[in-house]
């Protein structure tokens, strides 16, 4: 029986030391510059909009050792059809190898060697373009152009410090509209951003702690003011393995919050694969011994009431069988949560064999769920299958599911070897699926396109004259401030954090006060489409004044920037924004009371409670930031 995982909330930091857990990060990072990485093309536009589509097929190609590469040659048995969305506006003949680059861009150049020396990384001392092959399609070249800027770096975190193996600079990939069969659908106006990629040693414990050490990076780069920020600007790889494993990259990860779940799964799937391997050893099945048989089951399959493969039948597809000769009972055996070893076997199918509509497979293990055990038996029957065999039922045309029946193989020998070197996708419900085969250390070479850069000493020493406060330093400065949990890290990428410092250091306004109002309050603006962005710092520290002077109470701070917000939105200029009505004074006020109860006369009300509701609504509304309610209802109640 395989030792099963805890559940996801009760694992320890001692049950992940028991199984040799170990997590790195490689975080992307896009860089706020106007233009593209290697060539002039404006940075930054999104749109769906395209004037013109290139289709491109994956051919692989010698290499200068006379070699194969692996993740090519799995690309080609997909017979992929990649189509590229251009736009005129956002791509130029650079981006498809038909023009040399440009010399990389300076800033993304500056913001990369900024955020370098916030990661205390050795800096380079030439930068070096290599070439890193990228073969899925996602860059029509084929290859990415990257150069490492710094490296052997560390942060601190917790107890302890968190190495940093290497920060690169690069360009970024397309954007993907659609991957449905053979057939995927890129959007180019992406391709070329620059981004940083920062790698970390493999030193987090937990998967919280992956999540944590990635948003500490997420932090320190949003610090700078320098990057881009919005859905798809910052994105993760995490690298897992356990002991007696390999290493195991998932990729593209869009969310910190999704981490701890997807490293969980991970985790739990390759110690489940450690254990299938332990148990096919013990049935005496090795990569030597393995046996397999495919067979033509179309006709016995066709007579089968499950509608997946009846279906198939009646649309003219073939129904291919492979028998796995002593994997009975392995392919339910639980790999990740709600997950089962058979969907290893669904994943190798959908993305290699591109028979993408689920389910796409249906094994003999599940047999009361799918086909009837008559009709797995005359299955057996046909295919001369034994009782300790597993078979696999797969369907599509003939092309694809001779493929099928390949892949099917191949990862049913690799089960014998127990953690395949798998690029792992960040799934929805928190589990990872096949993407493809690991890519090697011999997918990157040196670029002869263009010559090394040296990155001297007075321009790495103007820009460590100008680095921002460190990120960890930060957050540990505003938490000793008191103000609210959730307003510490917005406050700290904020561009309102020096506007934060003003008013807390020169007006002695309640660091709680001045956070809550820049963080919770100016988020509400702006989700009721005030223009939050064009109040400048000067307008605001104006109404904090005011408040400070006496001019304003607390509850008329949000009142006042509301009204300013208003007069830009309604096209006013900045002067008139911020505009802000002196203080009431007693005299004025108890004159007020006075007028508002004498309007009362002749009126009647339910109880008296609901005449003080009225008056003090009255009040409130002449009244409202100038004098507190408290006030207001004391007068009221004296009169």
């Amino acid at each position: 029986m395989i030792q099963p995982f805890k559940p996801f909330d009760r694992m320890t930091p001692e049950d992940y030391a028991a199984i040799g857990f170990k997590c790195g990060l490689e975080v992307h990072q896009q860089l706020a510059t106007d233009r593209k990485l290697f060539c002039r093309c404006p940075a930054g536009r999104y749109s769906p909009e395209y004037d013109a589509e290139v289709l491109r097929h994956m051919r692989p190609t010698l290499s200068e050792l006379g070699e194969y590469d692996g993740t090519a040659l799995m690309e080609k048995k997909t017979h992929k059809n990649i189509f590229y969305r251009i736009h005129h506006a956002t791509v130029c003949t650079y981006e498809f190898d038909d023009t040399p680059p440009f010399f990389p861009d300076e800033r993304a150049i500056d913001i990369a060697l900024e955020i370098c020396q916030l990661l205390n990384l050795n800096l380079v001392g030439e930068m070096h373009i290599a070439r890193k092959q990228y073969l899925d399609g996602s860059i029509p070249t084929g290859f990415q152009r990257t150069a490492i800027l710094g490296v052997r770096g560390c942060i601190p975190f917790k107890d302890r410090r968190i190495g940093i193996t290497q920060l690169s600079i690069e360009e970024d990939s397309c954007r993907e509209v659609s991957d449905v069969g053979h057939d995927r659908v890129l959007l180019t106006d992406r391709l070329g951003m620059p981004l940083i990629e920062t790698v970390t040693d493999p030193d987090m414990r937990t998967p919280q702690e992956a999540a944590q050490v990635c948003e500490l990076i997420r932090l320190l780069c949003r610090s700078t003011g320098k990057v881009r920020t919005g859905y798809g600007a910052s994105r993760e790889d995490v690298n897992v393995s356990v002991r007696g494993g390999t290493r195991v990259e998932i990729k593209g990860v869009p969310q910190i919050s999704r981490i701890p779940l997807l490293v969980y799964n991970e985790a739990m799937r390759q110690w489940s694969l450690l254990k299938i391997r332990d148990l096919l050893k013990e049935r005496g099945i090795t990569q030597e011994t393995v046996r397999w048989s495919t067979h033509d089951v179309t006709r016995v399959a066709g007579r089968s009431h499950y509608a997946p493969v009846r279906e198939a039948v009646s649309r003219g597809y073939r129904v291919r069988c492979v028998v796995l000769k002593g994997f009975a009972g392995l392919l339910s055996h639980p790999t990740q949560e709600h997950t089962t070893f058979a969907k290893e076997f669904s994943d190798r199918v959908r993305v290699i064999a591109c028979l993408t509509q689920l389910p796409n497979i249906v094994h003999s293990d599940t047999a009361t769920d799918t086909l009837t055990v008559r009709d797995w038996k005359e299955l057996r029957r046909r295919t001369e299958a034994g009782d300790h065999d597993a078979l696999i039922l797969v369907w599509g045309d003939d092309r694809d599911t001779n493929t099928a029946c390949n892949e099917i193989v191949i990862r049913a020998t690799e089960a014998t070897q127990g953690v395949p070197r798998d690029t792992r996708q960040a799934l929805k419900d928190g589990t990872t699926g096949f993407e493809r085969v690991l890519p090697g250390a011999e997918r990157m070479y040196p670029d002869t396109d263009l010559p090394p850069m040296a990155i001297t000493r007075e321009r790495t020493e103007r820009i460590r004259a100008h680095l921002p406060e460190r990120i960890w330093e930060r957050l540990a400065r505003l938490a000793g401030l008191g103000i609210p949990a959730d307003c510490t890290h917005p406050l700290s990428v904020s561009p309102r954090l020096a506007l934060f410092d003003r008013v807390v250091n020169e007006l002695k306004v309640s660091a709680t006060l001045a956070a809550v109002v820049l963080v919770q309050r100016f988020k509400a603006f702006r989700r009721a489409g005030l223009p939050v962005d064009a109040l400048s710092d000067g307008a605001v520290f104006d109404v904090f004044r005011a408040y400070a002077e006496g001019g304003l109470t607390r509850e008329g701070i949000v009142p006042a920037l509301v009204a300013a917000l208003r007069r830009l939105q309604g096209g006013g200029t900045e002067e008139t924004a911020p505009g802000v009505e002196p203080a009431a004074t007693m005299v004025s006020v108890e004159q007020a009371v006075a007028d508002v109860v004498s309007h009362t006369n002749g009126r009647s009300f339910a109880s008296a409670e609901k005449r003080r509701r009225w008056l003090m609504g009255r009040l409130m509304d002449s009244h409202r930031g100038r004098l507190a309610g408290a006030d207001l209802a004391r007068l009221l109640a004296r009169s």
